[in-house]
This record gives C-alpha cells, sequence and structure tokens, in this order.
C-alpha cells in the first residue's frame, strides 16, 4: 500500500502544471470490474481532451488524473485522500456506490465536490452536501423493468442481489413494487468479488421465475447467465445498468442474446441526439477502438456537466466556486440529456430506458 501511495505521488507531481485543473478519480483498472472503469475513464477523457484542444475551460487546461483502485474500497478512500491533497478540483466518476462511500468522510471534511459517481443508490445521495449524481436511481431503473415485465402479466420473480446495504435495498425496492401484485419476490444473496456457486444456480431454477432481475456487476452477471442457459433455463433476464450492458455482452457471448438492460444514457447508436454524436466524435478523435459503450458515453456527458460547471465557477475556480458552479447550472441540457441541478437539488438525471442485448452483442430498444 505505502508504494502504491508512493507511486501516486509522485503520478501526480509530474503530471500536472501548477495553472492545471486537476480532476482526480479512483476507479477500477485492473482486477474485476476494470473493463467498466476503463470505460468510465476513457470516456471522460475524451471529452476532456476536447475542451483542452479547443484552449481549455478559462485559459486552463483539464488533467484528468485517474488512480487504479482495483475494485477494493479501501483503495479507493487511500487514492480519494492522495488526490485531495494534491489539490483536484473535484473527485469525479467512481465506479460504484461501494468505492465511493469510504471517501465521504474525506470529501465531507475537505469540502470537495464528488461528482457523477455511477452508481443509482441511494445510499451515496444521502451523504453529505458536496455529492453531485447525473444518472437515475436504481429505483427509476427498477421501475422501469417491472413496469415491462408486470404490464405483460408476468410477476413471479428472483432477484439477484450483493450480500450487503445496497443489494438489500434493491432487493427491497422490487419487493415493496410487486407487493401491489399481491407477490413477494424470490431473495438470491450473492457475495461481491466472489464466484456464483453451484447452490446459487439451483435456488434460482428451484424458485421457478417467471423472470429475473439482476442486479450485480456484470462478472457474476455471466456467470449466471452461462450457467442457466448450460442447465436449459431460459428465464428472462432483465439487469440494472450497474451490470455494464456492452461489458456483459462482451462476457457471456452468444448467452448474452435476449438479456435486457436498463440504460441511464441514450443508445451510442443514436446519432441524432447531439451530445451522443459529439462523444462518439471526441471519443474517436481520442484514439480510443471500437464503439464507444453506454458505460463510455456517460463518462462523457458527466464531464460535459462537470465542465460547464467549471465554466460557472469563475476564472480561478475553487472547490468551493466549483459547488456553487454546479449548483447554478439550473436546468442544463447536454444536448439531448437534460440534468437539473439546484442549491438543494444535487441529483439531478432521470434518464431511463431499457436495451435488450443481440446475438452480435450490439444493444437495440
Amino acid at each position: 500500500m505505502k508504494y502504491h501511495c508512493l507511486t501516486a505521488l509522485l503520478l501526480m507531481a509530474g503530471a500536472a502544471n501548477a495553472s492545471d485543473i486537476v480532476i482526480g478519480q479512483s476507479t477500477p483498472l485492473s482486477g474485476s470490474n476494470a473493463d467498466i472503469g476503463k470505460d468510465i475513464r476513457d470516456g471522460a477523457q475524451a471529452y476532456f481532451d476536447k475542451v483542452n484542444a479547443s484552449g481549455g475551460v478559462s485559459g486552463h487546461m483539464i488533467k484528468f488524473v485517474s488512480l487504479d483502485d482495483r475494485n477494493d474500497p479501501k483503495i479507493a478512500a487511500e487514492n480519494a485522500k492522495q488526490l485531495i491533497s494534491q489539490n483536484a478540483l473535484a473527485l469525479f466518476g467512481y465506479a460504484s456506490s461501494t468505492l465511493s462511500m469510504p471517501s465521504m468522510a474525506a470529501v465531507k471534511e475537505n469540502r470537495i465536490p464528488f461528482v457523477a459517481p455511477f452508481t443509482g443508490a441511494d445510499a451515496i445521495r444521502k451523504q453529505n452536501d458536496y455529492v453531485f449524481t447525473i444518472r437515475a436511481t436504481y429505483t427509476d431503473e427498477l421501475g422501469k423493468i417491472l413496469a415491462y415485465w408486470t404490464n405483460l402479466g408476468v410477476n413471479r420473480s428472483v432477484v439477484v442481489h450483493y450480500e450487503d446495504e445496497i443489494g438489500k435495498q434493491n432487493f427491497q425496492t422490487v419487493a415493496n413494487y410487486m407487493e401491489r401484485y399481491g407477490k413477494q419476490p424470490k431473495s438470491i444473496a450473492i457475495k461481491r468479488n466472489a464466484d456464483v456457486s453451484a447452490a446459487t444456480i439451483k435456488s434460482i431454477i428451484e424458485a421457478d421465475p417467471q423472470f429475473i432481475v439482476l442486479t450485480t456487476l456484470y462478472g457474476p452477471g455471466t456467470q449466471i447467465v452461462k450457467a442457466l442457459n448450460a442447465a436449459g433455463k431460459l428465464y428472462p433476464i432483465s439487469s440494472l445498468s450497474f451490470v455494464g450492458a456492452s461489458q456483459l455482452a462482451k462476457a457471456a457471448g452468444k448467452d448474452a442474446e435476449g438479456v435486457s438492460v436498463a440504460l441511464v444514457v441514450p443508445l451510442t447508436k443514436k446519432g441524432g441526439i447531439p451530445v451522443v454524436r459529439e462523444c462518439r466524435d471526441a471519443w474517436s478523435k481520442a484514439g480510443n477502438a471500437g464503439t464507444m459503450s453506454p458505460t463510455g458515453l456517460e463518462a462523457c456527458i458527466a464531464a460535459k456537466v462537470l465542465v460547464e460547471g467549471i465554466r460557472k465557477a469563475g476564472n480561478e475556480p475553487t472547490r468551493d466556486s466549483l459547488k456553487k458552479g454546479l449548483e447554478d447550472l439550473g436546468h442544463y441540457d447536454a444536448g439531448g440529456f437534460e440534468i437539473t441541478f439546484g442549491p438543494t437539488s444535487h441529483h439531478g438525471g432521470h434518464f431511463v430506458d431499457l436495451a435488450v442485448i443481440t446475438s452480435n452483442g450490439e444493444l437495440r430498444n
């Protein structure tokens, strides 16, 4: 850990000029969830590169410093402290609520804006006055998923969730929704950063669900989809956006066909939406290979919102002026994606759509 922190300090010391605006991030760049972490980094970096190529913000270049936390909350907390000590203007794009929560005390103590964590969990929204979220809540996503199935008359469900506070909240959201139909979903709890057991697969099958709601990352999601298909159990499956739609499609291959996923940004192929077109262009110009994923698009849009907040923060932005700048955005249209911030409203996004993974791994509505 000492070597990790020292390396981070050395990287920070040599990375930024005195006039640069430093935006700090901790995200998984190795280990489990690395594909999502890299997409968050690359999507945001693509937009920051676009801004810098146009002269930066009030003459300041944006230096985006992304540190690897290996999906370990303890490392994420240490990374936050290092980034704060190196005068980061904001922390941005943490990859989950689990990785965000350990940094909340440092965020509050140092009055640093914590912008666009990749989580819809209510827990992160209730922490302090410095958290600004761009995406819809998990309650919003689950409502969209459950409305789809119940409108088809389907109501016997299994919820696969993590065995922690956030996972239990997700299950309870489904339970509360299904209560109006006189139904109780089956809870299947799994551990984070652990393989899915044969006993878990057996429990899903024994519940005989009409549909399954996944609220996990793509790693366990892939194991579950593959195991059920291998057993000949082709249950309809819907997932929170947290799974990483593109990452699940890549990891599960043909087994992912037919899985539906909640999206908190438009499909990346919808080039008629200005911000999608803008971010796709930035993604390509940054030298990224392949099609931008929904995760990359979300990061790009979030970076655009952050930059607008920095513009409103004045010629020499501080953490306090950035907080006020974000609050002063009010109703902001990023180009077909709208958020609303204010002094008492820091959670401004509500966009949710559903997409299905096709046989070739693409997403369509």
